[in-house]
């Protein structure tokens, strides 16, 4: 029961919190200590959502391969704005592994793939962004949804819709540190491009590693009991 509510507050209180402290703070490089703080809460998260006997060093090893997977994506579509393997990768960790899992490899692939393709303020929107998209698609209610092809094409449209609507709110507060409605309406107009290519990079990736890499997760799941 302490082990939950350490676990809501870390996720409704200490991340949202540090993020709002971030927001005010601009101006300046406060955005390492917050995407810090984000990056300990999900790794608290995580190990929390387990009993101490059961916490392994497969568990830590197999995150580590889908975060090294995430950015090794971004890397390799590089040429391509926007048309990325990352959300798939983490929707299909968060749907096998769990809700906890899923917002880990998000997280941590924004921060850690960020170390080659630029740490910012926009960090800790992008953990965020990618942290959700993995902690809803590990959720009971949607895991019936995900199993099928229409429902995680569907998934992929709504992720790429969301994390194109979260960094718009970074870039409208990018400019002066506030958020105006007006300001950020235009954003989401001049950005609609983007968001059209990251709900269709979602869905093509998806389908495509729906079968192979799912396959492959589901074995390591009964094989090692993760």
């Amino acid at each position: 029961m302490l082990s939950k509510l350490i676990r809501r507050l870390l996720l409704f209180v200490v991340i949202p919190g540090s993020m709002a402290v971030g927001i005010i703070g601009f101006g300046d490089r406060r955005y390492y200590a917050v995407a810090l703080i984000i990056a300990i809460s999900v790794c608290l998260i995580y190990m929390l959502s387990f009993e101490e006997k059961k916490i392994s060093t497969r568990r830590i090893v197999l995150l580590s391969i889908m975060i090294a997977l995430c950015t090794l994506g971004r890397f390799l579509f590089l040429p391509i704005p926007g048309f990325k393997p990352v959300t798939a990768i983490v929707v299909l960790t968060g749907f096998y592994f769990g809700s906890e899992a899923g917002l880990v490899t998000g997280a941590m692939a924004a921060l850690v793939s960020n170390v080659v393709f630029g740490q910012g303020p926009w960090t800790p929107f992008q953990m965020i962004a990618w942290g959700l998209i993995g902690f809803i698609a590990g959720g009971k209610l949607l895991h019936g949804v995900l199993q099928t092809k229409t429902g995680l094409a569907i998934y992929g449209i709504l992720s790429g819709v969301a994390y194109s609507l979260i960094m718009d709110v970074w870039s409208t507060l990018a400019l002066d540190g506030s958020f105006v409605l007006g300001r950020f309406l235009l954003k989401v107009g001049t950005s609609l491009p983007f968001m059209v290519i990251y709900a269709v990079s979602n869905v093509v990736f998806l389908l495509l590693l729906r079968k192979p890499m799912g396959e492959k997760l589901a074995r390591i799941k009964r094989i090692y009991n993760i």
